[in-house]
């Protein structure tokens, strides 16, 4: 596709910040850097840093989607008219809410419609939330390398939980629709994230802030658009005549869809946020190399869907080193024990239990198993964390040591072993106990059987697996029931009955 003479560019920050200065010095370079580089001319005069209102309880992000095109209309209305399109470069939360844009604008409407964005460049984004959201206003407001002194916005804080409704909706929809989009090579999406922790800005009562796997703030798992959708079902109800009981013990797998390879770049010595090591905030206006400077001229330089295939493979390339080289961090301590943090490639996995009408179960138990259905099988430490969406009760996010499951060989540092090697499973699964299990309208057990299938296809590197289980509502057969006795008759005692097929 022909490119364009110079390139609009539009900034979109994170979540609660106050001042433009969280671009840190990343405009200035890039029009210095590509006017140097002669392969990608930016339009100085069309560069657009946004400005938006997140810590404000009311606001949503869908409110955020729908003034940031107004902001479009309202200062470039002449570009757009004319057939122009822009360059998105986003922070942290602004990933996301300019996804929601791209969604409801177009993707959503009319998928022949021309979408005026050329490439969408995602610094550190929390498109599948972050854990920290689900702190709580008051705590976050004290972290100074997400929200900088400001007290979060409910809103946009509900999205952000790992789980919402709101972020499934929008990263289902994207799953389903991304190959789609790529193939018309019109809008090209990009993912860049660090893997490093600046131990600055870590909170004693927060551990989120120096988890493994993450920036700090957003887990790289959580950036990641490389995600898949699974959909489990519940069998049909059964008699089962040797236990005398009604069983529906099985989740089938109905659907398994895996969403369009997407560029991922982990880029080396970068965290969320901060002076010294924020993928944004800093890039120094200066002629040292930074990665992120590096990164986004890349990305912009692709124009059609050669370029993007080229540059997922160098990614990926460049991930796999920042991976191997940030694996075994060690602080050397006179007259103390050195401090050995590891830091393993892990996986999420968001699970959503429903019945088959949509209602989210909030009683039930949810428990990984291994090999023969048994959790004993799972090797120790794999999992790193689990939340339960605060507001659907039904959806929990799991956060897992992909190394561990798989298996990891002896890990050193020069001489020095400072992890065995340790074996992994070959079989993964689940099983759910729900609640009540008797009554008029109850559930039964049921399990997913382990397999090799399941472990291979969900626990991936650095992915997001968006897992759909669908109950089976079991209603008695005397919940409702006819009779032609016109005499009086409590039924008050009436017992539930079998299942209705």
């Amino acid at each position: 596709m022909p490119a364009d003479p110079k390139k609009l560019v539009v900034f979109v920050h994170g979540y609660s910040v106050r001042s433009t200065d969280t671009y840190g010095k990343l405009p200035q370079r890039l029009i210095r850097e590509s006017q140097t580089d002669g392969s990608i001319s930016i339009d100085v005069k069309h560069l657009w840093l946004s400005r938006y209102i997140s810590f404000n309880d009311a606001v949503r992000l869908e409110d955020l989607a729908r003034a940031f095109d107004a902001a479009l209309q309202r200062e470039i209305p002449k570009d757009l008219a004319a057939g122009r399109r822009f360059a998105c470069i986003t922070h942290s939360t602004g990933g996301p809410l300019v996804r929601e844009w791209w969604q409801r604008y177009f993707l959503d409407r009319d998928r022949g419609a021309e979408c005026p964005m050329s490439h969408l460049i995602q610094l550190a984004p929390a498109n599948f939330g972050s854990a920290l959201s689900q702190l709580g206003k008051d705590r976050l407001s004290r972290i100074a390398a997400w929200f900088q002194g400001v007290e979060p916005g409910q809103g946009v804080l509900d999205w952000l939980e790992l789980g919402s409704p709101e972020s499934w909706k929008l990263n289902e929809a994207w799953i389903r629709s991304s190959a789609d989009v790529l193939a018309t090579g019109r809008t090209f999406p990009f993912v860049l994230t660090g893997h490093s922790i600046d131990h600055k800005l870590y909170d004693h009562v927060n551990s989120y802030t120096g988890e493994a796997g993450s920036d700090g703030v957003v887990r790289v798992a959580a950036a990641n658009l490389n995600a898949n959708y699974v959909r489990l079902e519940q069998v049909t109800p059964r008699w089962n005549a040797k236990t005398e009981a009604w069983e529906a013990g099985e989740l089938k797998i109905t659907e398994k869809i895996d969403a369009a390879p997407t560029p991922l770049a982990i880029l080396p010595g970068l965290s969320h946020s901060g002076k010294d090591m924020g993928i944004l905030n800093s890039v120094r206006d200066n002629t040292k190399p930074h990665p992120t400077v590096a990164a986004v001229l890349e990305c912009l330089k692709v124009e059609d869907a050669q370029d993007y295939a080229a540059l997922r493979e160098e990614f990926e390339a460049w991930s796999a080193a920042t991976q191997a080289s940030e694996h075994v961090e060690v602080d050397d301590r006179f007259f103390l024990p050195d401090t050995v943090r590891i830091y393993d490639k892990k996986t999420m996995l968001i699970v959503r239990v429903r019945d088959e009408n949509g209602w989210a179960l909030e009683d039930f138990d949810l428990v990984l198993t291994g090999q023969d259905g048994d959790p004993n099988w799972l090797p120790k430490d794999f999992l790193d964390d689990r939340q339960k969406n605060r507001r659907h009760r039904g959806t929990l996010t799991f956060f897992l040591n992909h190394e561990l499951l798989n298996g990891t060989p002896e890990v050193k540092r020069g001489s020095r072993v400072v992890r065995a090697a340790q074996q992994g499973v070959n079989e993964f699964g689940l099983r759910i106990e729900p609640r009540p299990t008797s009554g008029f309208v109850h559930y039964l057990p049921c399990v997913l059987r382990a397999t090799k299938s399941m472990h291979q296809q969900v626990l991936r590197a650095n992915d997001t697996t968006l897992v759909d289980v669908v109950m089976r509502r079991i209603v008695g057969q005397n919940t409702f029931t006819l009779t032609r006795d016109l005499g009086v008759k409590d039924f008050t005692r009436t017992p539930p009955g079998d299942p209705i097929p």
